[in-house]
């Protein structure tokens, strides 16, 4: 079995890569990714000792590099992590978004079309559903929850599942698109909420927080998203679109200060900024659809998941410490300087 990862240089992907070179040691696995500022090879480099293991450094838009790709490795599995993803940024620069994130999800099809898979598999998001009210607990999103995207990152997002579906319905490609709640652990990179946090802590530094940081979010721990998709991947049905959530909801703001408590720092360096645009409310999941039909569920409590995450960040300094230089930091001065 050969199965191509795309994005596999990123955060969920590299945790997926792992997971497969593990649990399928006779599987074949290729990685291609265009390594932006998100794309890190070091992530990979265990993965390279791998001889199951091939790293392709391609544009998942550039049709005819990926065609050549199909040709020569004729992968049985296709599963596309690969995707411009943080919402700031696509605040500031929607083009790039829409070009990644749905004119490369049309290219890969187009290439499992040609080449012919088994499955194809959309690494989609919870907020394609917009948001929910912080008043109201008793309300998650299902897979039948329309769409109300409130960025140009979650507009892309759904754009590119409502593409997959339709390749489903007119060219029968057997498909399959999973939405998840906001991953944390291993090689998740700095700029997001959890990571910064934990960089910006331990360098006594300021922590910023959006608004008042009542912006609720359902974390799900890596290495159990990787699982689910594992399952949807070998025993989903195509055709259908699976919600993967992690029953772990909290405030930002608590997030931010069980940090600070963990690693013995002060919340005088909590400061709060001003809020994002179209800043989503509340994100929860209701996975019981993957639960009913493939006995999927989050194994990992927010309490656990955030231990063993600190644990690897504050092991892994050389890592985070490396990519928080250069375009990122001019990135991150931009963002939050004088707000």
């Amino acid at each position: 079995m050969t199965v191509l990862v795309t994005g596999g240089a990123g955060f969920i992907g590299s945790n997926f890569v792992y997971h497969m070179l593990k649990k399928y040691p006779d599987y074949k696995i290729i990685c291609v990714d265009c390594l932006t500022y998100a794309g890190n090879l070091s992530t990979l480099e265990k993965a390279l000792e791998n001889p199951n293991f091939v790293f392709l450094k391609t544009d998942i838009c550039d049709r005819e590099e990926i065609y050549k790709i199909f040709d020569e490795h004729k992968p049985d599995i296709v599963v596309n992590f690969a995707a411009e993803s943080h919402v700031d940024r696509s605040i500031e620069n929607p083009e790039v978004f829409l070009k990644t994130n749905i004119l490369g999800t049309q290219v890969l099809m187009d290439a499992c079309r040609k080449y012919g898979i088994t499955r194809y598999h959309q690494v989609s998001t919870d907020e394609v559903y917009g948001d929910l009210p912080l008043d109201r607990p008793d309300m998650f999103f299902t897979e039948e929850t329309p769409l109300h995207t409130s960025s140009p990152y979650s507009a892309s997002k759904a754009s590119a599942d409502l593409l997959v579906l339709a390749y489903y319905r007119t060219y029968n490609l057997p498909i399959t698109i999973s939405r998840c709640s906001n991953n944390y652990g291993p090689y998740h990179f700095p700029e997001k909420l959890i990571p910064l946090m934990i960089a910006n802590a331990l360098a006594d530094k300021p922590l910023p927080v959006y608004g008042k940081g009542e912006n609720v979010r359902d974390w799900l721990y890596v290495e159990d998203h990787c699982e689910a998709i594992d399952l949807i991947i070998h025993k989903g049905k195509a055709g259908e679109v699976y919600n993967v959530g992690g029953h772990n909801e909290m405030k930002n703001i608590d997030i931010v200060k069980l940090i600070c408590k963990k690693l013995d720092k002060p919340e005088s360096l909590i400061t709060f900024v001003t809020d994002r645009k179209g800043h989503d409310l509340r994100y929860a999941i209701d996975p019981a659809k993957i639960n009913k039909e493939l006995g999927w569920l989050p194994k990992t409590k927010f309490s656990d998941g955030i231990e063993k995450t600190i644990k690897w960040y504050l092991n892994n300094k050389q890592w985070w410490e490396t990519i928080i230089s250069g375009e990122y930091r001019d990135y991150y001065d931009k963002m939050y300087r004088n707000r």
